[in-house]
């Protein structure tokens, strides 16, 4: 990536050879051409003399990177992004400490003071507003809030947001089906929506969801259909397994937890472990499974990070996961293999992989490759339900 500031070898995390999606796009390449130079009526930025200088939902890294002289702090809800970020700030020789680059999370404070606030529209508008409200008490009214997005991924709504939150709001022209978002900060709580904002939200699942009937819901924002029970998981909670007799059971891209809480209460015995990339959605786990599961039982465990990357070899008797297929904007299957590749590294002989996918995805093939064996547990017309078991003997892979 060639930038004002520099050029910069970047890569995706995990990094894969075959991968043809860039690190960034052309909606990084604007905003950091505006910094530098300045469009239209709105001139460049001095970032040498902007004091604190905040990157919102950095994809990448690619904008941490470029402005790592300035020491901006980067707040990402994905833990790949967060892993993406440090390769490529170690690629281009400059590292993640405390006197160049701060990474922090969307569960953690943020900074006291935010003199620059640079925000990558994310595919969620429940986050972008989240984080908006959780930003806005730390902005002032002589903050530099830009915005950067593909023209697709803004909205009426994206700017009614900004305006919303935090001042008056306008955009840019388009260039390369990118475009800016300037918004003009208020006075400090002037005109802006006193309180936390909505999140999280909670509700209760309702008797067609099959093991999970009954039990609550918590969800932060950013979670898929967070305000209701989505059909597909709907469809997993009504076909799982729930004699689990004490197994160690994970809940692979976990989301708000249910599948995995909905485990823990039919089987007290049981070890469930909840992973997701999202630190949003592993939050919103650990708030489910408070609601729902009583004092005493076997603690359970939660990561964030890739998949089950971080889980020791043939450690896991199950493995439950309704896979993602998109990569932000980006449709792709490569999570889901990635996913099922780790599962099957992960689980002990005669260990099952549980998915329940589209029934379009073609899931069965690629099970097959892999564990030698791909059962269908359940199907309806959108979705299948897929069962592979770990043979005793390792297949040459």
């Amino acid at each position: 990536m060639t930038t004002p500031f520099g050029s910069y070898e970047l890569t995706r995390f995990p990094e894969d050879p075959r991968d043809r999606l860039r690190a960034w796009d052309a909606a990084d390449e604007y905003l950091l051409q505006h910094l530098d130079s300045g469009t239209g009526e709105r001139g460049p930025v001095d970032l040498a003399a902007a004091g604190q200088i905040t990157v919102l939902g950095d994809r990448w890294g690619a904008l941490t990177t470029a402005l790592a002289a300035y020491r901006p702090t980067q707040i990402t809800d994905s833990s790949l992004s967060r892993s993406a970020t440090a390769a490529n700030l170690d690629r281009a020789g400059i590292g993640t400490s405390k006197a160049t680059v701060t990474l922090l999370t969307t569960q953690d404070p943020p900074p006291e003071r935010i003199d620059v606030l640079l925000v990558r529209v994310p595919k969620s508008l429940a986050l972008l507003e989240d984080q908006l409200y959780r930003l806005a008490p730390h902005v002032h009214a002589g903050t530099v809030v830009i915005g950067a997005g593909m023209v697709k991924e803004i909205h009426t709504s994206t700017l009614r947001l900004f305006e919303k939150i935090l001042g008056p709001t306008k955009t840019s022209l388009a260039e390369k089906k990118a475009r800016l978002i300037f918004c003009t900060p208020n006075a400090q709580g002037a005109a802006r929506p006193a309180g936390p904002g909505p999140w999280p939200v909670t509700y209760t699942v309702d008797q067609d969801g099959g093991s999970a009937a009954g039990l609550t819901a918590v969800n932060h924002a950013g979670i898929f259909c967070a305000d209701r029970l989505d059909v597909g998981t709907r469809f997993f909670l009504q076909n799982i397994p729930t004699n689990t007799d004490g197994a160690r059971v994970v809940d692979l891209g976990c989301g708000n937890g249910l599948v995995g809480t909905a485990v823990a209460v039919a089987d007290p015995d049981a070890e469930v472990v909840f992973t997701d990339e999202s630190y949003q959605a592993v939050a919103s786990a650990q708030a489910t499974y408070r609601a729902n599961v009583r004092e005493g039982r076997r603690t359970a465990e939660f990561h964030v990070g890739d998949g089950v990357a971080m889980l020791s070899p043939a450690s896991v008797d199950l493995v439950l996961c309704n896979p993602p297929f998109h990569s932000h904007q980006a449709t792709t299957d490569a999570t889901a293999l990635r996913m099922f590749a780790q599962s099957r590294k992960a689980l002990r002989p005669r260990g099952e992989l549980w998915v329940v996918a589209n029934r379009h995805m073609g899931y069965h093939t690629h099970l097959r490759r892999l564990f030698g064996n791909s059962e269908v547990v359940a199907s309806e017309p959108k979705f299948v339900v897929l069962r592979a078991v770990k043979q005793e003997r390792p297949r040459p892979m």
